[in-house]
């Protein structure tokens, strides 16, 4: 895929690749933005793969056109065999129900937690799965964040931080939610059982 100004959306790390992570952005947040950046310099530290979807989403129309977009753009950059686990932001968070459909441990940043379809998908899919969000985010819903914890998705909440994860007026603090996010992340990946 060439992506104008974009060098690379595929990475390797160093070594033989313990599977592959399909990283899905935002509508306005690409992957070489700050979460989805830093995300994938853990995975790679942790030997994934770090394969990256680049879009230009349409407006919002409906839930259900929103959820083929999203599974249309995310899908045929899933690997059909050997580990693989989904990182989203925010839109694409829409691409739950397909990492549910394949069992795909998953992490979730920011994730629509207002939707229904994202929310039971991530309560139906039995791999690990982690959810960061913050206080400040309207899209982001504590009490299903808590429900979703209770039902085995590990969930990490910021304070005070909004759908970008910074913190209103505090950019230092803003920079600190990030590294909030990006050490949830690493922790999590170390516990994610070596199964495909």
């Amino acid at each position: 895929m060439t992506v104008p100004g974009v060098f690379a959306t595929e990475f390797e790390p160093d070594g033989e690749p313990v599977g592959t992570a399909v990283v899905v952005p935002g509508r306005g947040y690409v992957p070489a933005a700050p979460l989805t950046f830093f995300a994938g310099f853990a995975l790679l530290q942790h030997g994934w793969s770090v394969r990256q979807v680049w879009w230009d989403p349409p407006a919002y129309e409906a839930d259900e056109q929103t959820l083929d977009w999203v599974r249309g753009q995310v899908e045929p950059a899933l690997p059909r065999t050997g580990r693989v686990l989904v990182v989203g932001k925010s839109l694409g968070t829409w691409a739950a129900p397909l990492a549910a459909e394949r069992r795909l441990p998953a992490a979730w940043f920011t994730p629509i937690l207002e939707v229904p379809a994202i929310t039971a998908s991530i309560a139906a899919n039995p791999s690990p799965q982690l959810l960061v969000g913050g206080t400040a985010d309207d899209l982001w819903e504590g009490g299903v964040a808590r429900e979703l914890a209770g039902q085995g998705c590990e969930v990490v909440e910021i304070l005070e931080a909004d759908h970008v994860l910074m913190i209103p007026g505090d950019p230092v603090r803003g920079v600190e939610a990030h590294v909030e996010a990006i050490r949830a992340l690493d922790s999590w990946l170390t516990g994610l059982p070596d199964i495909d």
